[in-house]
């Protein structure tokens, strides 16, 4: 079904909620949560904590804050963390570890799969030295954004775990999408998270819930990632009004995600099709498409995007001459179809 008219590809954010989360959201029971008082919150904490395998879960506004509180757990003012040069939390969080935080990031190369080679981590973590600052956790992103929704698998995680855990290191994962990663590889959720010491999972992207994310850790760790939360801001009075609808997200939009990945195939190979753009078809393994646009065309990202939403498609173009389009809920197959004639006309055009 699309989207106010338009087939709507920029990012599954754009998906809005389900008739059941109208519903849910109108007869939910709810109390103040700052005194955990909230039963639709404190529920849909313990679901999430349930479905990663972890203690306790925090319920937040969005992945940004879920990363930023965790950041503030791990670390204090003058540490720092070891994460990937493509990392969401590096190019997309308004620098919120440094700015609010005080945490340094040290960048290392992300792999085209998104992952941070080991031996690339082994060598960023600082030695015991008053010049330099305290590593005291590595990041990882599960799905990958920035390099086309790739998956990290559980074996490489434990991997990573082992090696910060045995470096007094934390594990993080910001896994905005981790729900996509586990449906994509035909795992359990808690298989990819349980390595980590803390995870967050948004409820608002490919779930289809308004507003929300979950913070995820030891009952230690979400103790004190309450007070973080309230630094910030987030303490939230009666939320369970949001938290009903991330419960049914939980409930039934976790195993659909497989129709997204199978209409972002549909479309990368329809894109592949097109003369004069290119995709790497490997990398597309969830619910993104990154394509490029062939150099010998005079036009840039911009202008077809322009062009496509003529054609009433709406994508995002990520860098001159690269555009990426992610399905979701709201982009049926047979709308994939009309994206693909959409973008040949353009081209063409």
């Amino acid at each position: 079904m699309s989207l106010n008219n338009y087939i709507d590809l920029r990012s599954d954010t754009l998906t809005i909620p389900t008739e059941a989360m109208r519903k849910a959201m109108a007869a939910a029971v709810v109390g103040d949560d700052v005194f955990e008082e909230d039963p639709t919150i404190n529920r849909l904490q313990e679901m999430a904590a349930a479905r990663m395998g972890m203690e306790a879960g925090l319920f937040v506004s969005s992945g940004t804050m879920g990363n930023l509180v965790a950041m503030l757990t791990h670390c204090q003012r003058g540490d720092e963390m070891i994460v990937g040069d493509q990392a969401h939390i590096f190019y997309y969080e308004a620098g919120s570890s440094a700015a609010v935080g005080g945490i340094h990031p040290h960048t290392i190369l992300n792999q085209r799969d998104g992952s941070l080679k080991l031996d690339d981590i082994e060598m960023a973590i600082r030695t015991d030295d008053e010049h330099f600052p305290v590593t005291r956790m590595v990041a990882l992103e599960n799905t990958h954004n920035r390099m086309g929704g790739t998956f990290l698998t559980s074996a490489y995680t434990k991997e990573v775990a082992t090696l910060a855990h045995s470096r007094g290191l934390k594990l993080h994962i910001d896994g905005a999408r981790i729900f996509n990663a586990a449906v994509a590889q035909g795992v359990e959720v808690c298989k990819l998270a349980q390595p980590a010491d803390s995870v967050t999972f948004c409820l608002s992207k490919g779930l289809s819930a308004p507003v929300g994310s979950v913070l995820c850790g030891t009952k230690d760790f979400i103790r004190l990632a309450r007070r973080r939360r309230k630094v910030i801001g987030g303490g939230m009075r009666q939320a369970g009004i949001l938290a009903a609808a991330g419960i049914v997200a939980l409930e039934q939009m976790v195993d659909r995600l497989s129709e997204d990945h199978t209409n972002a195939k549909k479309l990368a190979l329809g894109i592949a099709g097109i003369r004069g753009l290119s995709v790497d078809l490997a990398s597309v393994q969830t619910n993104m498409v990154y394509f490029n646009i062939d150099p010998a065309l005079p036009f840039d990202a911009i202008e077809l995007c322009r062009r496509a939403l003529a054609g009433n498609v709406k994508m995002l173009d990520t860098a001159p001459r690269r555009i990426r389009a992610v399905t979701h809920a709201w982009v049926s197959s047979a709308e994939i179809d009309m994206a693909i004639q959409v973008l040949a006309d353009a081209v063409k055009a």
